[in-house]
C-alpha cells in the first residue's frame, strides 16, 4: 500500500490569489479615485509647480508679497514656453493656455519664448517690451537685488 501525504500548499496558494486579487482591486479603486479627482479639480496644481492663475497680473503689488523673478502671462490661445535655472532644472517646457500665468522666485533663470508675441513678460516686477509676433526669443533674467 502507498503512503499519500497531504499538500500542505493547497489552502495557502488559495490565500495568495485571493490575496494577489483583493490587492488588485485595492490598486484599481485608489487609481480611479485619483483620476476622477485629478479630471474634477481645474485649479489643483502638483507639488512642486510653479504658481500658476487665470489672473492677470495687476500693476501694484503688495509690499508683503514676494514679485517674482519672471512672471510669463499668455495672451493667445496657445503660448509655447521654456524656462529653467541656467545649467539645472527645467521649470517649464509646455504650452500655456490663455490667460495662464506662470510666476518663478529663482535668483537667475532662462526663458524660451517660441513666439514672443503671445506673452506679456515681467521681470522682476516690470514688463518688459512686447516681442514681435511669431519672432523666437530667448533672454537670461536675474533676480533684482534686495528682493
Amino acid at each position: 500500500m502507498g503512503r499519500h501525504r497531504s499538500d500542505p500548499l493547497g489552502i495557502a496558494r488559495l490565500a495568495l490569489a485571493g490575496l494577489a486579487v483583493v490587492v488588485l482591486l485595492a490598486l484599481i479603486g485608489v487609481g480611479a479615485k485619483a483620476l476622477i479627482s485629478s479630471l474634477s479639480s481645474d485649479d489643483a496644481t502638483p507639488p512642486g509647480a510653479p504658481a500658476a492663475s487665470s489672473a492677470p497680473p495687476t500693476s501694484q503689488q503688495p509690499s508683503a508679497e514676494k514679485v517674482p523673478t519672471v512672471q510669463v502671462v499668455c495672451q493667445a490661445d496657445i503660448c509655447p514656453v521654456f524656462v529653467r535655472v541656467p545649467g539645472g532644472d527645467v521649470l517649464i517646457d509646455r504650452d500655456m493656455a490663455r490667460g495662464e500665468q506662470a510666476s518663478y522666485f529663482n535668483p537667475e533663470l532662462d526663458v524660451v519664448l517660441d513666439d514672443a508675441g503671445t506673452v506679456q513678460v515681467f521681470e522682476n516686477g516690470t514688463a518688459r517690451p512686447a516681442g514681435q509676433q511669431g519672432e523666437r526669443e530667448a533672454f537670461k533674467v536675474t533676480r533684482a537685488p534686495g528682493q
